[in-house]
């Protein structure tokens, strides 16, 4: 009881007073600092233990995953593998989440391996597991063969297959198994929308709600939070708005993640006015993510200094800021052009918070000090990164090479670019722009000819706007701009549009 309450002392006050302990009570000991996210204190629990048994076991691996002890807990794993303690379709649960987070597809494997000598995947919770974590490794393809080989499978098992297809943007799988499933429920329906939205198709995660609602299937908090992002990366305000609107008129009270997707989508169609008017009529601001998407909201309108009382506020109220608060913040910087500020955050976030900071964070400081012109304190920020700088960080560098038309950075960049890339069109068309914005056409072209020898093809850009309350798509080619209307026509089909 007193474990369950959060009061590790007094528990384990009881526990050392008990003349006779069971296994029983060892493993309520040892549950009880797993939950409160003690791991050491579960090992020393664990190892003083006279006799374990899987679920022994089965806690102390969860113990070290919840606590981010992910190497322990594969150590764990394999101690447990060299008992004879046995399993249950519990034991795999921890190892599972541990393969996941290091998309450590070997050790998948060795589990799959191991569930089916077992005889376990007949479990059809335990088969979709793997099942889907197959799918969060990238690895669809076996994920698929897991599937297809499940004698029995329930509505979890299909949604998962359709979620794997859905996160891969393969919306035509995605699709497919949908209206393959011999059942659905809220959660098959939500995922197919987040697919559309997630993927850029707004409207068809739109239609696809509208259809939801015909078939009187009711929307789940998560479903409305999708669709309010298709709203948002389409730039679709009226429909944003009539979504909010049927959620005040039918009396739902949003949860944190829908109150931060409302101010996400206000913002992005526009109007920052509606998105302080969610933020400030939202009554529990106790969740650091809805200051987040607030923050992120101000720094998409180049409010820095608003973003800067924000964040004050926030941390006035005793929450602790995260990873996430310091990206928005620093972009809220870079936007509005306050070095001191950023520079000053920046290097708070060890010295005050024990966040180290990573690529992303580096990526913006290099943005905030490149588009205020301090590149040579940019440099010096570059060179501190305390790894290979990765996509984000050259990314950066790009945008400040643009604004500022600097050649010899470009040059430097240019070549990391095609290291890491040699495919990527990005280091060419950044160094042929720069020339052209320079006038210097015929450096500009010989770059242009280097990427056509080399069989290097510029992606196609693609906009969605909305005119007369209809969507088009607009497709910029390489070779000119396509604007596509009829594609729009049917909203059950999904178009593929190659250059």
């Amino acid at each position: 009881m007193y474990a369950k309450c959060g009061d590790h002392s007094r528990a384990r006050e009881v526990f050392d007073k008990m003349r006779v302990r069971n296994l029983y009570s060892w493993n309520n000991m040892l549950s009880g600092c797993a939950k409160l996210g003690m791991a050491k204190a579960a090992r020393k629990v664990f190892d003083k233990m006279p006799e374990r048994d899987f679920v022994s076991w089965n806690t102390m691996i969860m113990a070290y995953v919840q606590s981010e002890r992910l190497d322990e807990a594969v150590r764990c794993y394999l101690e447990l593998r060299r008992s004879d303690c046995g399993y249950n379709e519990y034991s795999f649960a921890g190892v599972l989440t541990v393969c996941v987070k290091l998309k450590a597809l070997w050790l998948l494997k060795q589990l799959h391996c191991q569930v089916f000598v077992l005889g376990f995947l007949t479990n059809v919770v335990l088969s979709s597991s793997v099942m889907d974590a197959y799918a969060k490794c990238g690895e669809m393809g076996d994920g698929r063969r897991l599937f297809d080989e499940m004698k029995w499978r329930d509505v979890l098992a299909w949604t998962i297959l359709l979620s794997g297809y859905a996160k891969d943007g393969n919306m035509k799988s995605a699709r497919e198994i949908f209206y393959s499933m011999p059942e659905k429920n809220s959660v098959s329906w939500t995922a197919l929308i987040s697919g559309y939205a997630q993927n850029g198709m707004g409207r068809h995660a739109l239609y696809l709600f509208k259809e939801m609602i015909k078939m009187r299937i009711e929307p789940d908090q998560y479903t409305y939070s999708s669709c309010l992002f298709a709203c948002a990366s389409t730039i679709l305000s009226r429909h944003g708005m009539q979504l909010h609107s049927h959620l005040i008129t039918a009396g739902i009270r949003p949860n944190v993640v829908v109150v931060s997707s409302l101010i996400d989508m206000y913002s992005k169609c526009g109007s920052l006015h509606d998105a302080k008017q969610v933020f400030d009529d939202t009554q529990n601001k106790n969740h650091v993510v809805l200051w987040n998407t607030f923050i992120s909201a101000l720094a998409h309108h180049g409010c820095g200094r608003q973003a800067l009382k924000i964040f004050t506020d926030m941390v006035g109220l005793g929450l602790r800021p995260d990873s996430v608060t310091f990206l928005a913040f620093l972009n809220a910087c870079s936007h509005s052009g306050l070095v001191q500020e950023g520079l000053a955050l920046f290097g708070s976030m060890k010295a005050d918070y024990q966040i180290v900071p990573d690529q992303e964070h580096y990526a913006c400081l290099i943005d905030l000090l490149g588009r205020s012109g301090c590149f040579d304190e940019m440099m010096n920020q570059l060179k501190k990164i305390p790894v290979k700088p990765e996509d984000c960080v050259w990314n950066a560098l790009i945008g400040v090479c643009r604004i500022h038309g600097n050649v010899e950075l470009s040059r430097v960049v240019m070549r990391h670019l095609v290291e890491v890339d040699p495919c990527s069109p990005a280091a060419y068309l950044l160094l042929s722009a720069i020339y052209a914005a320079l006038g210097r056409w015929d450096c500009a072209k010989e770059v242009r000819d280097l990427m056509s020898s080399r069989r290097i093809q510029k992606d196609q850009a693609v906009s969605w706007v909305e005119v007369d309350r209809k969507l088009q798509l607009d497709i910029k080619h390489g070779r000119g701009t396509t604007s596509v209307l009829e594609l729009l026509a049917d909203g059950n089909t999904i178009y593929s549009v190659e250059s």
